[in-house]
């Protein structure tokens, strides 16, 4: 899935923020939180480490809780051009940083403002005095203590993970093949929000259980995975950023904090896995229908050690879950792909073709789609809407010396045309002879023809 640029930025903002926008944090909660992301420097899309001021990170927080994610895109820079025009401001910037170390690329963007009244970006001055071997040693954060944590409602916090589980015949392929087991729990209920058998561990197959899991369950708050490809990767990132979901990752060779779902693999694997390997499994449908009456049946309906609690009641105390719209889980959960319009005005995707409006001819467009329904795809072009592409159908171009076989078998009209050619021919032998209707040539029928031999006059 390939990503717009801008959209990659307003993703990246999302994530830093994404705490602070919950709604279920107080104004002091969010000052601190804030406070927090501005005294340390984060890694931008682009590779740059970077820090924000906390009056950066309160225009992105009152930017997304207006706009949503597209008031997080970047604006174009209003100083481009500034350090080309003035390279010496580099050079001082450098002097400036090697007179006093602990001195910001904050306050050296202000001292050249003010002294030259030139704009310099704060992440142009830093990527400079990274260059020059001048940029200040990162802050090691001081050792943390894992307590327990347990999340104080529903759908606060989600576990996500894969469980590797046993072989199974393959519908489409000879053999079997090993099922993965994409799995989401419930960190306060310790309930299983749901779980699916997948062929393949990909982007696709974690979506799909996450936007199941959102249609069954409600919408979460937080969703936390570990850093493996499908749960790491800019489709999972742009759902939950459009939903309003914190995704946090796993540090990795950090497990702590990911007890809880630890514990309920283990569970899987003793008290549904052993059960499934001894009975054997026919498919993968059957075992994804024997894990769902499981799942409801067992796992959620047990009295739980920690909590006294079976799970689907600690849940179900907490009220009815918080629902998502239907249409912004369609948006959440679309892909898109940009792709050339050919001189035909059709774009290719995944080994098919779509018709797009051919004033796109030559232009390069994206294409934004539901994965599970490729009916039709939305059009962008230069950000904009610009139609919607659909399947490309090409009739068949039938020769007509093609076998009627080959075409649509005509139904009957039950006329008889030679029979209507004959019954004309009979009526008119059955009415009055006129000799003037007779043939000048009868072989004697003429009286006139006094010899027989069919001449009628004089003979020379």
């Amino acid at each position: 899935m390939t990503i717009d640029p801008g959209e990659a930025v307003a993703l990246f903002r999302f994530h830093l923020i994404a705490e602070a926008v919950d709604p279920a944090v107080s104004s002091a909660e969010r000052g601190l939180i804030i406070r927090g992301l501005a005294s340390f420097a984060h890694q931008h899309p682009d590779g740059t480490m970077r820090t924000y001021s906390r009056g950066t990170l309160d225009r992105w927080v009152r930017a997304y809780r207006a706009r949503g994610l597209a008031g997080l895109m970047p604006v174009p820079r209003s100083d481009t051009g500034a350090v080309r025009r003035h390279p010496e401001l580099l050079a001082e910037a450098a002097a400036l940083r090697a007179e006093l170390a602990a001195r910001s690329s904050g306050a050296i963007a202000d001292i050249l403002l003010r002294r030259h009244g030139v704009a310099v970006a704060e992440r142009t001055i830093r990527a400079h005095l990274r260059r020059q071997g001048l940029h200040r040693a990162a802050i090691g954060g001081v050792p943390r203590a894992f307590g327990r944590y347990e999340a104080t409602r529903p759908n606060e916090r989600w576990i996500t993970d894969v469980l590797v589980g046993p072989f199974v015949p393959h519908p489409r392929v000879a053999g079997s093949r090993r099922a993965k087991l994409f799995l989401i729990v419930d960190d306060h209920s310790r309930l299983l929000v749901h779980g699916r058998w997948m062929t393949e561990e990909n982007t696709r197959a974690g979506q799909d259980v996450l936007r199941e899991a959102i249609a069954r369950r409600g919408l979460p708050q937080a969703l936390h995975a570990d850093n493996g490809a499908p749960f790491a990767n800019a489709a999972l990132e742009r759902s939950c950023a459009v939903l309003g979901i914190r995704l946090i990752h796993s540090r990795p060779y950090s497990p702590q904090g990911r007890g809880k779902q630890e514990r309920l693999n283990r569970y899987i694997r003793q008290r549904f896995v052993a059960e499934a390997e001894a009975m054997g499994i026919e498919s993968f449908e059957a075992l994804n229908d024997a894990f769902m009456a499981w799942a409801e049946q067992v796992a959620n309906t047990r009295t739980h050690a920690e909590t006294g609690e079976t799970p689907i009641a600690r849940f179900m105390a907490g009220g009815a879950p918080r629902a998502a719209d239907p249409a912004v889980v369609a948006d959440a959960f679309r892909w898109s792909a940009v792709r050339l319009v050919t001189k035909t005005a059709t774009v290719s995707l995944v080994g098919r073709r779509f018709q797009v409006d051919p004033v796109l001819v030559g232009r390069r467009v994206e294409c934004r789609y539901d994965p599970t329904d490729m009916s039709s795809l939305e059009v962008f072009f230069e950000g904009r809407p610009a139609g919607v592409a659909t399947p490309l159908v090409i009739g068949a171009h039938v020769h007509p010396a093609v076998p009627q076989a080959q075409r649509p078998v005509p139904s009957p009209t039950g006329v008889d045309y030679l029979g209507l050619v004959q019954a004309a021919h009979d009526e008119a032998l059955a009415g009055p002879i006129s000799y003037r209707d007779v043939p000048l040539f009868g072989g004697g029928d003429d009286p006139r023809d006094d010899d027989g031999d069919g001449l009628v006059g004089a003979r020379s």
